[in-house]
């Protein structure tokens, strides 16, 4: 089953979380995250609402979205989808979302936490442990981010990595216009700072999925 589906052993671990593929248990425990709840219900930070859903639907939504892009992952399109897990409990899922990485070398990270683990540190935490593995796992050059222009949690979180802003994008908001502030991480900035204390383990077996069996 490891050569199979050698992702089951990706580990990236920081001295605060884990990210890691999802076993079924954490897969559960995410979907029972997500029905507890992800922001407040007077703030979308997403531009595809998928949380706008009754907590049941929600939970299972996040599940079927798992599974969907799992069984997509080919060398030309990509989303790796990670839980985070601090403290012995799944607390969000934290993404790397990639077209044609093998010439373009650019990736995007997005993510999610419960609302209830939010305000911790964690979210910082586990952005850095992506970008870790997209630059010292993947090989980037780039990665990229976005976010609306009042999601303070998340400019300020890319900021805090190291990402410079990159110009704006115009995106439906539920059913209104809204304004997206693009933000680009290279590698030179993040070499810049990078950290000595994230550890990334499985991942070679796993690099012939994405095209970088080289």
């Amino acid at each position: 089953m490891s050569e199979l589906w050698p992702l089951r052993h990706l580990r990236v671990r920081t001295p605060l979380l884990e990210l890691r593929w999802p076993s079924e248990a954490d897969l559960y425990e995410l979907g029972a995250l997500a029905a507890d709840g992800v922001h407040p219900p007077d703030f979308m930070p997403f531009t595809v609402p998928w949380t706008d859903a009754e907590p049941a639907v929600r939970g299972r939504n996040t599940l079927q979205w798992f599974w969907r892009q799992a069984g997509a992952i080919a060398p030309e399109s990509w989303i790796l989808n990670l839980v985070t897990v601090a403290g012995g409990a799944v607390v969000g899922t934290q993404g790397l979302d990639a077209q044609q990485f093998v010439t373009l070398r650019e990736a995007e990270t997005g993510s999610w936490l419960g609302l209830r683990h939010q305000g911790r540190g964690i979210g910082t935490e586990m952005r850095a442990a992506i970008v870790h593995l997209a630059f010292e796992g993947f090989g980037a050059e780039y990665v990229v981010s976005s976010a609306f222009t009042d999601n303070h949690a998340s400019l300020g979180v890319s900021r805090k990595i190291g990402y410079a802003e990159d110009g704006i994008m115009r995106k439906m908001r539920k059913d209104k216009a809204d304004t997206l502030i693009r933000l680009r991480l290279s590698r030179e900035a993040w070499q810049a700072r990078r950290r000595t204390d994230i550890e990334i383990s499985g991942l070679e077996p796993c690099l012939p999925l994405f095209g970088l069996a080289d």
